[in-house]
């Protein structure tokens, strides 16, 4: 196994020389970053079908594109997030000027999840350039046929004294965990970002952590169901349900349940005919992933869907109904074309029901009731989510995106990515014209004038 801690000592060396501190720098390498990546966006496209069997369009609509905007965005607003920001002075300190000026966290390591492996490596390591820092990137194992491409393509890009990629699987995470850095940022389950943080309080090390959880729907029936159903199928079946905030289990008011079912039915019918034959309809991962879902299948009630193809690793897109709270797959996040649905009779049992578990990283509410709306997102607690619609809102840049409690800590996406990877340092910057004698001793009766200037 490679010496990382050679990689990383000259890392450290090469960001203390302050190369990756100008402007022009960053700008230029944000730059070479998207050149590289649409040199190779045709090979890119190959190896997110070989690995998830994604369509050419699902793979620019949900990894490439989203890379080209998050590195254009950042190149755009890079001077003016790098700009000193002055702020008010109190009367105290006059005549001073204060302000605070960026500085990078120095040197970064970066996990990232096999289900969006180009967009969620890519993505942070655009925020780790634009804020002047070096990184270590350390992918999927279980995305193979992208890992390796992008191994590829950031070798030919970048000296590995400033950006290296290291391959590999539980042994490598390990190794390299046990380095110091000064800044990690991990995507993942909530299982593994308890390994980092612990790893990380050791050397009381910053993480930002992406997580994930079950991600709720509550349907009153307010709306159109077959818009309804439409947009809750098109988040579900994204990467054929193995996204993070993708919709984990619907809570639909008792009396819509079927009507909900049925639209299901119809809208899932119209994007997959043939799911299991669709060039367009992704596969699962690998076997273990592919066996644990249908584990969740067998012995359920099956309302839509449910047959497998073991050979391509496809599942139909399942709806399972009557679903109890203490079923199996409530137990877990689901992470594939499998979408349970349950019943409730008030709003006040919706959000109780959501409340006594982990805070989710996405929460989505299918209604034209604009205070049931505005009920939910003030009693309930979660990343970030949608009005009437699921996924999209990972799609504005403006928005921050990260979760909370157990689905998360930190944020990221545009202006958020480069403060994530950046700390603002506090100034003062004193006069030396004039020199208020009241804070210096001997203070005498002092105290009454200090008492009118705070």
């Amino acid at each position: 196994m490679k010496d990382y801690s050679a990689m990383l000592a000259k890392q450290k060396e090469f960001f203390l020389s302050g190369k990756t501190l100008p402007y022009k720098a960053r700008k230029e390498n944000l730059g070479k970053l998207l050149s590289a990546l649409k040199a190779n966006e045709d090979a890119i496209i190959a190896a997110l079908h070989e690995d998830l069997g994604k369509s050419p369009f699902e793979s620019y609509a949900t990894e490439i594109g989203i890379a080209y905007g998050e590195i254009r965005y950042l190149m755009k607003h890079l001077r003016k997030l790098m700009a000193k920001k002055r702020v008010a002075s109190p009367i105290t300190i006059f005549k001073a000027s204060s302000y605070t000026v960026s500085e990078p966290m120095g040197n970064t390591l970066i996990f990232s999840p096999w289900n969006y492996p180009l967009q969620l490596t890519i993505v942070p390591l655009a925020a780790a350039i634009a804020g002047g820092n070096t990184a270590i990137v350390k992918p999927s194992r279980y995305s193979k046929s992208t890992s390796a491409l992008m191994a590829r393509i950031i070798s030919e890009t970048f000296s590995e004294e400033y950006i290296a990629l290291v391959e590999g699987g539980h042994e490598e995470n390990t190794a390299l965990l046990e380095l110091r850095y000064d800044m990690i940022f991990f995507t993942g389950s909530p299982n593994v970002g308890r390994i980092v943080a612990e790893k990380a309080a050791r050397t009381l090390t910053p993480c930002v952590l992406e997580l994930g959880g079950k991600s709720p729907v509550i349907i009153d029936g307010t709306l159109d169901m077959d818009l309804t159903a439409r947009r809750l199928m098109w988040g579900k079946l994204l990467n054929a349900g193995q996204t993070c905030v993708g919709p984990d289990y619907v809570l639909v008011k008792k009396g819509y349940e079927d009507a909900l079912i049925s639209a299901i039915r119809r809208q899932s019918a119209r994007m997959y005919p043939e799911p299991l034959s669709s060039e367009e309809y992704p596969k699962i991962i690998n076997e273990k992933h592919f066996d644990r879902l249908c584990s969740l299948i067998e012995g359920s009630e099956v309302a839509l869907g449910g047959a497998s193809d073991r050979a391509s690793r496809k599942i139909e897109p399942t709806v399972l109904y009557p679903v109890k709270e203490t079923d199996p797959v409530m137990q877990e996040e689901i992470f594939g074309p499998v979408l349970p649905i349950l019943t409730y009779s008030s709003l006040d049992e919706a959000i109780a029901f959501i409340r006594k578990r982990e805070k989710p990283l996405a929460l989505y509410i299918f209604s034209k009731d604009k205070a049931a709306i505005g009920k939910v997102h003030s009693s309930v607690s979660f990343g970030g989510g949608c009005v009437n619609d699921t996924v999209i809102h990972l799609s504005n840049p403006r928005l921050p995106f990260g979760g909370v409690g157990a689905s998360g800590m930190g944020a990221y996406h545009g202006r958020r990515s480069f403060e994530s990877f950046t700390r603002r340092k506090s100034i003062v910057n004193e006069a030396t014209w004039i020199d208020l004698p009241i804070r210096f001793a001997p203070f005498g009766n002092k105290i009454r004038l200090l008492r009118k200037l705070m």
